[in-house]
């Protein structure tokens, strides 16, 4: 099969949606497919091709929200490549720019169109309007995430039963929707092939010793609601001062959040890394005692199943995004506020036997969501939509037959 790929975001810079994407390149490639991308350029005027020709950065423009860039929705020039792919079906994974190519040359070309839904656009919208106009401004998210994922896609493909929600109950959307949780290449966390040498030296780099680490990772932006977690580090250490937390990634709070840190004088218990290396992030995980997060704005939250992945037990806020990964008591811990979390933190430094089940158990869950499954998962999604084409060629041959009788 030639699948086409359609991403605003892919490596080398890193976020969920990228990693993803990246990691179903690959993993349907190991099953003998052909996959090729079409993604940004982070130079506003210049294509590039890459990867023998398999990889297309058209050029874009910031967007003013964090990394993303947008790109024209007809590029002609890469119009004239992708033809040239001859591609079976196009797998769409942003629902603007580069998404709206997709739809484009998906009509041009009639080839069948599936569409993965990443992201809850309603919580980043004060990242243009800063606060005025939000609600007008969700109602046309609203509407435009609705007229793409309703409208023009042959298949909908969403990671958890919260976005599935979304659609059928809030949306009203009347159409398939299959609920494939978005894999990982979980092989890449396991502790037995990170190099433990990096992680003592990392261990050195950032000053610990016999600390219990909370680590977090991931955009350091306000609907992270990071500031749960700093707020409690000032309750924590005051029973255990060797109780440190980990910050991991960079975004447009990170100065407010290294201000908030200074004004409780935690300083010495949270540790802000900046933006980290995606090949390094395993090394990372090995440093985690715990990994927590009090976000309620994921569709997925694959850095809890890397975690998972890497023998980490994951402290979660109660969320539905969480719940189908992580089982309370069983592989981690949910919790329903600050008060909460601090409670969580405090029993598994107190029981350590009790943490290190969880953590085993957490090793052994992240079994299912590696990237064989999830490939195999999207792959049933291409063959129902390819099967469907058929069906309706066999029916217009038909009907042809019959007209010229």
């Amino acid at each position: 099969m030639r699948i086409g790929l359609f991403t605003d975001t892919y490596p080398p810079y890193i976020n969920g949606v990228s990693t993803s994407v990246c990691m179903l390149k690959r993993a349907l490639e190991k099953k003998g497919h052909q996959v090729y991308v079409v993604t940004v350029n982070n130079d506003s005027l210049k294509y590039k091709i890459e990867e023998n020709n398999t990889v297309i950065r058209i050029p874009g423009i910031p967007t003013g929200i964090y990394d993303y860039r947008l790109t024209g929705v007809y590029p002609l020039r890469a119009m004239n490549i992708i033809k040239k792919w001859n591609l079976d079906i196009i797998h769409s994974h942003t629902e603007f720019g580069v998404g709206t190519f997709a739809r484009i040359i998906a009509k041009q070309f009639n080839i069948p169109l599936v569409h993965t839904y990443h992201t809850m656009y309603e919580d980043y919208v004060h990242y243009i309007t800063h606060g005025y106009f939000n609600k007008s401004s969700k109602k046309i998210v609203e509407y435009l995430t609705l007229f793409y994922c309703d409208k023009t896609a042959n298949e909908l493909i969403v990671p958890t039963k919260k976005t599935y929600d979304l659609f059928k109950e809030k949306y009203k959307v009347d159409k398939n929707i299959h609920i494939i949780p978005t894999g990982i290449e979980i092989e890449r966390f396991y502790k037995e092939n990170v190099n433990k040498n990096k992680v003592d030296q990392l261990r050195k780099n950032l000053l610990l010793k016999d600390d219990f680490v909370i680590v977090f990772v991931g955009r350091i932006a306000e609907e992270k609601n990071i500031t749960l977690l700093i707020e409690a580090q000032k309750d924590l250490v005051k029973k255990h001062k060797n109780i440190k937390l980990i910050i991991i990634g960079d975004g447009p709070d990170s100065e407010d959040y290294k201000k908030l840190t200074k004004k409780y004088k935690l300083d010495d218990n949270i540790i802000f890394t900046g933006k980290v290396p995606w090949e390094e992030i395993p090394c990372y995980y090995q440093l985690a005692s715990v990994f927590a997060t009090a976000s309620t704005t994921e569709t997925q939250g694959l850095t809890v199943i890397e975690a998972m992945a890497g023998g980490v037990a994951p402290l979660c806020i109660d969320d539905e995004s969480f719940r189908n990964v992580v089982i309370d008591d069983l592989n981690g811990k949910i919790f329903k506020n600050k008060k909460e979390y601090i409670k969580d933190v405090l029993d598994l430094y107190d029981d350590r036997v009790k943490l290190s089940n969880l953590s085993r158990q957490a090793r052994l869950n992240a079994e299912r969501y590696s990237s064989k499954y999830y490939a195999e998962g999207v792959l049933d999604v291409y063959e129902h939509v390819l099967g469907n084409k058929k069906d309706k060629s066999k029916i217009t041959d038909i009907f042809k037959k019959f007209r010229r009788k």
